[in-house]
């Protein structure tokens, strides 16, 4: 195998690994390579892979244990995902593809706004990976932001103001806005389902501090009105998604994307329904969400 190298997108954040072929196992010095890359990096991408789900499962894992595919939305049956059976449970299918009239996956073909990975759950994965089978020749692309530069540059007066702030992840709806099975609308923000968090993380890993927004619909500032939490929220979202902190993938078949959900947030456009987009996607369980 040719040596591995990392190039960097020249973004905010991301680097192309080069010289792996994870459909091969993949050694300890090259893992290491590529854990360090991560953590400097924030994503990662790995182009022309072919790989199956068992061994996108298995690369994953060198990240840790495996996560469960999240609920899903309303009116959609995993069943139909067309995922092997042992590989169900810990493979979400996003897609807009229909087998039989029915879906065999998740999101469909609008715009996913800008929100962190399950951030609703007490223990949100530390990490999603992304792999591309069939993708539209144009649209569809993923837009990641870097929390720690986000963080950084906070105006003093907002990082005062979330200083110490906890903030509730909206449990009802996915990145879409579609309702979960199992869940009603919610009208008081302070009343949202799901779990709270700071505002402000502290990677266990890097140690630096990061934005945890997790996503804008549905969130609540606990202590404050509700008036004065959807001011501050629009404030930290204002700064938080300016394109200077950003860095868009345009997918390839082939592509297998991974980030940090600790410390990025991420969004996709919007593409026609008329055409394909097929994406298996794996998770990591994550840690306790420490203060930053």
């Amino acid at each position: 195998m040719s040596e591995i190298w990392i190039q960097p997108t020249g973004g905010a954040l991301g680097a192309d690994v080069y010289g792996v072929d994870l459909s091969q196992p993949v050694s300890d010095a090259t893992f290491k390579t590529i854990a360090e890359a991560w953590g400097e990096h924030l994503v990662l991408r790995f182009s022309g892979q072919k790989i199956d789900d068992p061994t996108l499962m298995t690369f994953s894992a060198r990240f840790g244990e495996l996560d469960r595919v999240p609920i899903a939305a309303a009116g959609f049956d995993r069943m139909d995902s067309g995922v092997v059976d042992q590989a169900r449970e810990w493979v979400a299918v996003i897609a807009n593809v229909k087998k039989n009239g029915k879906a065999m996956g998740g999101l469909g073909s609008y715009e996913l706004v800008w929100h962190t990975d399950m951030s609703y759950n007490p223990l949100p994965p530390r990490a999603s990976l992304l792999y591309a089978l069939e993708v539209p020749p144009d649209g569809g692309n993923t837009g990641f932001l870097n929390m720690y530069a986000a963080y950084e540059t906070l105006p003093d007066e907002l990082k005062r103001a979330i200083e110490g702030k906890t903030c509730i992840h909206d449990s009802s709806r996915n990145s879409a806005g579609e309702l979960r099975k199992g869940f009603q609308t919610t009208y008081d923000v302070s009343k949202t389902p799901g779990a709270v968090h700071p505002l402000v993380r502290l990677h266990p890993v890097t140690q630096r501090k990061a934005l945890f927004l997790g996503r804008r619909p549905g969130a609540y500032i606990h202590g404050l009105s509700i008036e004065e939490s959807e001011k501050l929220l629009d404030a930290v979202w204002a700064h938080a998604t300016q394109d200077r902190f950003a860095w868009y993938q345009k997918w390839r078949i082939g592509d297998l994307v991974m980030w940090d959900n600790r410390c990025v947030m991420h969004r996709r456009d919007a593409f026609d329904e008329g055409l394909r987009r097929l994406m298996h996607r794996t998770q990591i369980v994550g840690e306790p969400v420490l203060a930053g």
